[in-house]
């Protein structure tokens, strides 16, 4: 029998990032717990970026989520949020997800991130390593621009982001 917060997590699953549609919140490492009690679901939230104009909407997401899932067992929905989350976080799945999407996943992070880990990074199309950085800023703040000298095809990256606790 499935306990409550597995239920939850499953139901989290279906919830994906508006902005990286092919990962979950779960994928993406940003549900950190989740909780029932009595009446009450609360779950434990991370946005990937703390200024990431995405956080609302995914707080949207995550409460109708619920709310559908589990609409006669629970009074309230509280999302606790917290701004530490780093690139390590994302699940093995999630990076391959990503690769699958012709996004180059973050390598996981053990030290200060630096302008180098955005250098010559594997193309995701063709596996190349003849790669070169259009712009360290792509279509949202997480993702970098990246263009393949083998394939001649732009692919973005994931950028590696660490916290330092």
């Amino acid at each position: 029998m499935k306990s409550r917060e597995n239920e939850i997590n499953e139901t989290l699953k279906n919830v994906f990032d508006p902005e990286i549609p092919m990962l979950s919140v779960i994928d993406l490492g940003m549900i950190t717990a989740v909780k029932w009690d009595d009446k009450t679901i609360t779950v434990s939230m991370i946005p990937t970026y703390a200024a990431c104009p995405a956080s609302g909407y995914i707080k949207k997401l995550i409460l109708d989520a619920l709310n559908a899932s589990f609409p006669a067992s629970t009074n309230d929905v509280l999302i606790d949020t917290t701004i530490h989350w780093d690139t390590n976080r994302i699940s093995e799945f999630g990076k391959q997800r990503l690769k699958e999407a012709r996004i180059t996943p973050p390598p996981f992070v053990t030290a200060e991130v630096t302008r180098e880990m955005l250098l010559g990074i594997a193309c995701p199309v063709c596996n190349g390593t003849q790669t070169f950085l259009q712009m360290p800023f792509g279509y949202t703040l997480c993702r970098a621009i990246h263009f393949c000298k083998t394939c001649n095809q732009s692919f973005e990256q994931f950028k590696p982001l660490k916290i330092d606790s």
